[in-house]
């Protein structure tokens, strides 16, 4: 009995992942990052929401009602460590892996599927890793 609590307790930590990722819907998400400071209406009716849970704010770009950008920044500005950005890559790689290409400036991911890519850089003043999706590629 004891060896199927080890079990189950491994599968729902599993399946309860405190991370969403992007293709997710906007309740997964609400439930997942925490409060919400601001939304935003942009063009072409994408909707943008920034959360703040723990030590995190995330910037979540919404096209109806589907996750289709995320951005992962530090409450208190500073840099994500290779440790958080690896994390955050491997929530939103779909089953596929993730290769570097680092320019002068930005640090630019691209997923073995060609459905996303990530930049690490500076997005409003802060540091912050930018998960999005490719549209319209294989």
């Amino acid at each position: 009995m004891k060896q199927f609590s080890v079990v189950f307790l491994a599968i729902l930590a599993t399946v309860t992942c405190g991370w969403a990722n992007l293709g997710d819907g906007d309740d997964k998400i609400e439930d997942l990052y925490g409060a919400i400071i601001q939304r935003s209406l942009r063009d072409y009716g994408t909707v943008s929401v920034l959360y703040h849970k723990d030590r995190y704010l995330y910037m979540v770009t919404f096209d109806h009602g589907r996750s289709v950008s995320e951005s992962y920044f530090h409450v208190k500005g500073t840099d994500l460590s290779e440790k958080e950005i690896t994390k955050f890559l491997k929530a939103n790689a779909a089953g596929a892996t993730w290769t570097s290409n680092n320019e002068a400036m930005k640090r630019r991911f691209k997923r073995s599927d060609g459905k996303a890519e990530a930049t690490y850089g500076n997005v409003n003043g802060r540091p912050a890793l930018t998960v999005r999706e490719l549209r319209g590629k294989p």
